[in-house]
C-alpha cells in the first residue's frame, strides 16, 4: 500500500474544507497576447471563483504592437481593475526583468508565474495550492515529465505534451537531461515555467537570478534548491501555444547551454 494514499495522509493533503485565506497574484508576461489575453483571463477568473480564492492578475506587456494592451484595458473594466492590473513596459526586456516588474505590484501572498497562450492551464492551480498547503511548501512547479506529484497528491494524473514534433520534444528532454546531470536540482522540469511562490521566496530568489531569456527559469529552481527552499512538482499537461508564434530559437538554445555551464561554476 502506498503510505501517501492512507487516509490520514489524504486528509494531511487538504482533502476538507477549510477556508483558504490567502489571495495568489498572477504574473502574466505578454507580447502579442491579443487573441490569448480575453480567454486566459476568463479561466483564471473561474477556476479562482469555483475555489472561493482571492486573486489579482498583473499583466506585463513589452509594447505589444497587436492591441494586447488594448484588450486588457478593456478587461480590467469587466473584471474589475482591483482584478486585473495592466503594468506595461517599453519594449521587450526579457521574461526575468518582467517577472520583477510585476512583484513590484504584487498584493497577494502567493505569486504564480504561468505563460498566457495556454501553454499552461489554469485548471492545474488548486492542485499546486493544495499540495503546497499539504506540506507547507515554498515553491510549486509544474513538470511534463513525472507521472505523479511529489510530494505525494491523490488527484494528480500523469505530465505530458501535446502539439510539439519530435524535434522540440528533444530539444526540451535535452535541455532537462543537460541541466539535471550538470546540475542535480531534484526537480525533473528546470525548463517550466508554471509555478507557484511563496511571495517573500520568489523576491529573494529573483533577486540573486542573473540570468536571462530561457535560463532564467532554470537557474531560478537550481537557486530555490541551493537556498534551502522546499520544491512540489505537479503533473501538468503543456498544450503548444494556439495562437500567434513560438519564441524559442537557435539563440536561446545556445544559451541555455552556456546558462548551464554558468551555474555549474558559480551556484
Amino acid at each position: 500500500m502506498n503510505p501517501f494514499a492512507s487516509t490520514v495522509s489524504l486528509n494531511m493533503q487538504g482533502q476538507y474544507n477549510t477556508p483558504n485565506t490567502h489571495k495568489y497574484s498572477v504574473i502574466l508576461p505578454t507580447y502579442n497576447e491579443r487573441k490569448n489575453l480575453p480567454i486566459i483571463i476568463w479561466l483564471l477568473a473561474k477556476v479562482f471563483e469555483e475555489h472561493q480564492l482571492a486573486w489579482e492578475i498583473i499583466v506585463v506587456d513589452d509594447a505589444s504592437p497587436d492591441g494586447t494592451q488594448e484588450v486588457a484595458i478593456e478587461l480590467a473594466r469587466v473584471y474589475g481593475e482591483d482584478k486585473i492590473l495592466l503594468k506595461p513596459r517599453a519594449g521587450k526586456l526579457g521574461l526575468g526583468t518582467a517577472y520583477i516588474h510585476g512583484l513590484d505590484f504584487c498584493t497577494g501572498d502567493f505569486v504564480i508565474i504561468m505563460d498566457a497562450d495556454f501553454s499552461h492551464h489554469p485548471k492545474f492551480i488548486p492542485q499546486f495550492i493544495r499540495l503546497q498547503q499539504a506540506h507547507n511548501l515554498d515553491i510549486v512547479t509544474g513538470t511534463r515529465y513525472r507521472s505523479t506529484s511529489t510530494p505525494y497528491l491523490a488527484e494528480a494524473q500523469p505530465g505530458g505534451v501535446h502539439g510539439w514534433d519530435l524535434k522540440r520534444k528533444i530539444v526540451s528532454r535535452g535541455a532537462n537531461f543537460l541541466a539535471a546531470t550538470v546540475l542535480n536540482p531534484g526537480v525533473s522540469d528546470l525548463t517550466g515555467s508554471f509555478r507557484l511562490y511563496r511571495l517573500p521566496v520568489l523576491r529573494h530568489i529573483i533577486t540573486l537570478t542573473q540570468s536571462r531569456g530561457y535560463v532564467f527559469q532554470m537557474e531560478m529552481m537550481v537557486r530555490a534548491r541551493a537556498l534551502g527552499y522546499t520544491v512540489g512538482e505537479v503533473p501538468i499537461t503543456f498544450v503548444d501555444r494556439i495562437f500567434g508564434e513560438s519564441k524559442l530559437g537557435a539563440d536561446e538554445v545556445v544559451g541555455y547551454a552556456k546558462g548551464v555551464w554558468q551555474l555549474f561554476k558559480s551556484v
